[in-house]
């Protein structure tokens, strides 16, 4: 993995400002996630612990992270041990993707406790543990590792922390030449050279030993051990002294990747940074909060998709109905010419001709007849056949008009779901909840207070005005009919489900206008699409039909903008989220 032991020492070196701070929260948005907030050096900083198993990380983040209504055990536990207490050292063990976070706070009683918090980025091994440093005693962590899992080391509370196994490598950052060099030429001995870095030294990638191997032909020293000998002890230099240069691009696989070290061997452009935290939330951030986002809203993606696959059956079937009622005229036809005619026919016939009088040829229509039943009996049967289709006509229609409404409503579901944050996908399922699609996970005894208000997106404009954007209906519904005035300007994609856009002023440039059309078409179906309609029009004409599903409304008085959707620009825009 791109994150190795050199990029975590470089991690560590950037924490060290964090050393003398003061914890001030801690909360866990998600399973393997933590976020401490501290104040050090007269500055406040985020910083996020992950253990997930596929993105492995620790930076400061500019993200906004939500924070649930209940915490999980194991952050009440940080917050009751870390909470208000003082970042000692910020260490990394050896070259190893292991931090410690030793951390002096005052228990209950006033008296002083040490205690350290284990980050182990190991890939699907990634762990958080948090243990009493006087005792070695692990208190908990974020994920448990029981007897059954492993053998070597258990992760529960109660029993003494044992570290990952020892890979008996040499430290890179203190190998000599002569050492350098044995390890070289028992390596070629081998016929290992293509892996021999990473086998003998701690905390390089196969990324960096690619890297020093690239260095190291570009050299034209008459021995190839003394090139790679150069081209390491160079790169080793730059560590040593925490020369560090984060950058990220394609290798030459096409696949993206960073490293802390300037990567000459990359393919194409190749993004530089100011730090290793922007390094790492600009390669890991969206991946990690999608793959989140991913698994929290599976089960929603499977219910809605069932949810639309039944209601397009069930208007594939109605559409058949329909075409079946529209032949009621025929069968009150066909009674009524049976009727006089009744003498000619005899029962266990199959059809019958007769001259249809009201056709105005006076052309013979052949009549099919049930051979069981008597003449009377198929003339009423066509009767009954009228009056059930011409009854269920009025039916068929009300339920057509419904499952379509069903089917828009799911589409616009699914759409919201592939722009949804943490905090939006809650309210996304809170919402079918409400309208009777889900059941409520458990009873619980604290109840969602009416007041609370759903999350807001604002977006800022290049003219300095707020624009509101809802990313689900309960947004939609709250940045509609809640924060508009009348005179505001609302915007909504034309006849495509996407988001509500509100222009929160009265008075605003084209630019202004133009960005908010860019919100709209870029938070909607259409967002791979181009020259896309959007409609705005004042908030005084947008109007919700009673009884009608949340985020639906009707309007008038619009005029339609054709934009094509940037991303570029969506990204650019300052935004920020907070609670309504």
């Amino acid at each position: 993995m791109a994150l190795d032991g050199i990029v975590t020492r470089s991690i560590v070196h950037e924490l060290q400002i964090c050393v003398g701070g003061r914890i001030n929260k801690i909360h866990q948005p998600t399973s393997n996630d933590l976020v401490i907030q501290l104040r050090s050096n007269g500055g406040n900083h985020r910083l996020l612990l992950s253990a997930n198993p596929t993105y492995p990380r620790v930076h400061f983040t500019e993200q906004s992270y939500p924070n649930p209504l209940e915490a999980p055990m194991f952050c009440m536990l940080l917050r009751k041990h870390c909470e208000s207490g003082t970042i000692e050292a910020v260490s990394q063990v050896g070259m190893e993707r292991i931090i410690h976070f030793d951390i002096r706070q005052r228990d209950e009683l006033g008296d002083v406790s040490l205690k350290r918090i284990v980050v182990e980025l190991m890939g699907r091994h990634s762990n958080i543990i948090l243990l009493d440093s006087a005792t070695g005693t692990q208190l908990d962590g974020i994920h448990h590792v029981t007897p059954s899992i492993s053998s070597y080391r258990i992760v529960m509370p109660g029993f003494s922390y044992t570290t990952p196994p020892q890979q008996n490598k040499q430290n890179p950052l203190e190998v000599t030449k002569d050492q350098f060099l044995n390890a070289f030429q028992t390596a070629s001995d081998n016929d290992q050279l293509n892996g021999w870095l990473v086998e003998n030294f701690s905390g390089l990638s196969p990324l960096i030993a690619h890297e020093i191997q690239f260095r190291a032909s570009k050299l034209n020293h008459e021995a190839e051990a003394n090139n790679q000998w150069s081209a390491f002890d160079n790169a080793m230099s730059d560590v040593r002294e925490h020369r560090y240069c984060p950058n990220s691009g394609e290798n030459n696989k096409g696949k993206s990747v960073f490293s802390a070290l300037m990567l000459t061997s990359l393919q194409g452009e190749v993004k530089t940074y100011d730090t290793i935290s922007h390094c790492l939330e600009d390669y890991y951030g969206d991946k990690a909060l999608r793959d989140t986002v991913k698994q929290k809203t599976s089960d929603l993606l499977r219910y809605l998709h069932n949810e639309l696959n039944k209601n397009i059956k069930k208007l594939s079937r109605l559409d058949e109905d329909i075409s079946e009622a529209e032949d009621a005229e025929r069968y009150r036809i066909w009674g009524e010419l049976l009727l006089p005619s009744l003498h000619t026919i005899r029962k266990g016939d199959k059809f019958v001709e007769l001259i249809n009088y009201y056709d105005e040829d006076q052309k013979t229509e052949k009549i099919p007849l049930d051979p069981l039943l008597t003449p009377s009996e198929n003339a009423q049967r066509y009767f009954k056949k009228y009056n059930k289709f011409k009854n269920s006509l009025a039916v068929i229609d009300e339920q057509m008009t419904l499952t379509k409404e069903e089917i828009s409503y799911m589409k616009g579901l699914l759409q919201q779901l592939s722009f949804a944050t943490l905090s939006d996908i809650d309210e996304i399922r809170e919402e079918l909840i409400q309208q009777g699609y889900l059941r409520e996970r458990g009873k619980k005894n604290k109840k969602k207070k009416k007041s609370d208000r759903p999350t807001l997106h604002i977006y800022t404009s290049s003219e300095g005005i707020e624009i509101y954007v809802g990313k689900n209906n309960l947004q939609n519904e709250y940045v509609t009919n809640k924060l508009g005035n009348p005179n505001d300007t609302w915007l909504h994609t034309k006849d495509i489900p996407g988001s509500h856009v509100l222009i929160r002023s009265s008075s605003f440039g084209d630019d202004t206008l133009n960005e908010a059309a860019q919100l709209a078409a870029y938070f909607s179906q259409a967002k791979e699409s181009s020259s896309v309609p959007v409609d705005c029009t004042l908030i005084r004409y947008v109007r919700k039909p009673s009884g009608a599903k949340p985020g639906f409304v009707i309007y008038d008085h619009q005029r339609t903008l054709f934009v094509t959707p940037n991303e570029q620009l969506i990204k650019s825009m300052p935004n920020t989220v907070k609670n309504g």
